[in-house]
C-alpha cells in the first residue's frame, strides 16, 4: 500500500498537512486529502506535484485576496 505526506507549499517539516494519506481528490478549487482513518482535510489550492514513488505531494495553497 502506498500512503503519502502531504505538503503545504514547500516540502519542510513545518508544512506538513497530512500524513498517511491514501486518497487525494482535486474538486472546485480544492485539494482534498483522506488518511488511513478517513479523516480529511480540504485544502483551497491545487496540486503541484506528487512523487507516489518517495510518497510525497505538494498542495499549492491559493492565495487569499
Amino acid at each position: 500500500m502506498c500512503l503519502s505526506t502531504v505538503y503545504r507549499n514547500t516540502l519542510t517539516p513545518e508544512t506538513v498537512a497530512m500524513r498517511n494519506v491514501m486518497r487525494i481528490e482535486c474538486r472546485d478549487g480544492y485539494v482534498i486529502l483522506t488518511d488511513l482513518m478517513e479523516r480529511q482535510v480540504a485544502i483551497e489550492g491545487t496540486l503541484e506535484m506528487a512523487n507516489l514513488v518517495d510518497g510525497v505531494a505538494v498542495v499549492r495553497e491559493a492565495k487569499a485576496e
